[in-house]
């Protein structure tokens, strides 16, 4: 079993479409109400959904999903340089937490999270690593 990808929702399709481009996703399905991007490496794709109104939330016309996305990039810090170059600003530049991941965090158009990070062999097998599987 593998994930094949993660549906965000957005409110503005152009907006969100063009912010995820200077992000440096490959742009492969546009639609008015469906957008889908490659990573990339390693083939992971990910796609934009237009929000119902619906989903809106009262206060902000932002989405009020808890949703938060990571991509994944070995040279964090020349990545986070780049993008602020395209002028997409950071809540927090790279700083290394004691999860042992380096992350920065900026939000989308939509008010989507967005975590840009650094796990290296930590992603996958911190020190604190479980192994749980559903027993019958």
């Amino acid at each position: 079993m593998n994930l094949n990808q993660v549906t965000l929702t957005v409110l503005n399709m152009d907006e969100s479409t063009e912010f995820y481009r200077r992000l440096g996703f490959l742009h492969i399905v546009d639609t008015p109400h469906y957008a889908r991007f490659a990573c990339p490496d390693e083939g992971a794709t990910f796609s934009l959904s237009l929000a119902e109104t619906d989903s809106l939330s009262n206060t902000q016309n932002k989405l009020s999903s808890g949703t938060t996305i990571y991509f994944e990039h070995e040279k964090l810090d020349e990545w986070v340089a780049t993008v602020q170059s395209r002028g997409i600003e950071f809540e927090q530049l790279p700083i290394s937490q004691s999860y042992l991941w380096r992350e920065a965090i900026l939000t989308d158009p939509s008010g989507n999270k967005i975590k840009l990070y650094w796990a290296g062999e930590n992603r996958l097998n911190p020190p604190w690593r479980v192994e749980k599987k559903y027993q019958e």
